[in-house]
């Protein structure tokens, strides 16, 4: 399934003239909009009640990882939540999983975009929206949760990291919703592509922030691979219900 969604931005621009009949530089201030188009190929996860009834039910957004980026679908199927679907797992979710755009990294826009027109769409609790995702998945999780944390109960981001330099105005700005956001991460002790310090710098950011509930949990002996045993632990999907926004 595609969907193509519009995004406005507004963007505001401050001006300096240098007019060689003004004594001093002008102060302007320039207000436009722009619009964005993104195109998200999805899968999607009902649970098997869901048609029984009008019942609305939480629901969980997976990222996946550089590999799984392009336009085969079947490729978002190679790990995660979308994987275990496909063998058989039940959940008690919706499960939306977007597949990135080839070259491309995750946009906390377009995620959000897609997120409102999931739930135009369909039944979705929306004080239960939970946000995963692996490796280049991971990163694209801790940065739509530092720009949009009101929008989510509880994130579990694995193997991921980001840039605490450029996300640390973006979490002060929004420590109320970031104090009640619910996170655990998850690294793999030895892994050579995405080093566990990323992790540990994110954690240390998000308290600083204020957030009351952040853990990270480290596979002593894994490599990059820490999703295949996270996502087959029951005890996240436990705990991700466990919260509500």
């Amino acid at each position: 399934m595609k969907t193509e969604i519009l995004i406005s931005l507004v963007t505001l621009a401050t001006i300096m003239s240098y007019g060689q009949n003004n004594q001093m530089n002008q102060r302007l201030q320039f207000s436009g909009t722009i619009e964005k188009k993104v195109q998200l190929g999805y899968l999607l996860y009902l649970p098997e009640d869901y048609s029984k009834g009008d019942n609305k039910f939480p629901l969980m957004i997976f990222l996946h990882g550089a590999g799984e980026r392009g336009t085969n679908l079947s490729a978002v199927e190679s790990h995660g939540p979308p994987k275990l679907v496909k063998n058989g797992k039940k959940f008690p979710f919706i499960i939306v999983s977007p597949q990135c755009p080839s070259n491309e990294h995750w946009d906390p826009d377009a995620v959000i975009a897609l997120l409102d027109h999931i739930i135009k769409n369909y039944r979705v609790d929306t004080n239960r929206i939970y946000l995963t995702g692996l490796s280049m998945g991971g990163y694209g999780t801790w940065v739509t949760a530092s720009k949009y944390p009101e929008r989510f109960a509880a994130i579990i981001p694995i193997c991921g990291g980001g840039n605490t330099i450029e996300l640390s105005m973006l979490l002060q700005s929004k420590k109320e919703a970031i104090k009640t956001l619910g996170v655990w991460t998850f690294h793999g002790a030895k892994d050579p592509v995405v080093p566990l310090a990323e992790s540990e710098k994110m954690v240390k950011a998000f308290k600083m922030a204020g957030c009351q509930e952040v853990k990270l949990t480290i596979y002593p002996e894994a490599q990059h691979d820490a999703w295949t045993e996270t996502y087959n632990n029951n005890e996240i999907y436990d705990w991700l219900l466990k919260h509500s926004r």
